[in-house]
């Protein structure tokens, strides 16, 4: 298997895009994509607000991991926040989501981050028994809050 990780590029902005609407189209979640390319290109390779790798099999595009930088206050440092990780599921079960979620483990030690972070749909459970093979901790007494930016302006 001719298998490639590496950093996304600037002209790349659609792959990106087209990776996070497989991703919501498997969270069952396509109504909640809004971003463009542009906006994509803007967010990620002007402002620098997230990175992105894709895995290559022989040259194609099969999957990518989309990440940045957060900081914990108990660690005194930052940790690496997994935002996204997705495969096509036609190459699924042969190591290429594995090999993402492995390279960027080496991203976090390599920026001497304190914690590696993510969040997982609570019926996901190929990706929880995955992330529990690797040593991962449920961090169940958690509640993910949001708000969106429509609420953004409170009185």
């Amino acid at each position: 298997m001719g298998l490639e990780i590496r950093y996304a590029l600037p002209e790349e902005s659609e792959l990106i895009l087209n990776f996070i609407k497989g991703i919501a189209k498997y969270e069952k979640l396509e109504d909640q994509v809004i971003t463009t390319k542009e906006e994509i290109y803007r967010s990620i390779f002007v402002e620098k607000s997230a990175n992105v790798v894709f895995a290559l099999l022989d040259d194609v595009p099969v999957g990518f991991a989309l990440f940045f930088y957060n900081f914990s206050t108990f660690k005194g440092r930052k940790g690496l926040y997994l935002e996204d990780l997705f495969v096509y599921e036609e190459f699924r079960g042969k190591g290429i989501g594995k090999s993402l979620f492995d390279y960027l483990l080496v991203q976090a030690k390599e920026n001497n981050c304190g914690r590696m972070e993510w969040v997982c749909l609570n019926w996901n459970q190929p990706a929880i028994d995955f992330y529990l093979s690797k040593k991962a901790i449920p961090m169940n007494e958690w509640t993910t809050f949001r708000i969106d930016e429509k609420d953004f302006n409170q009185e």
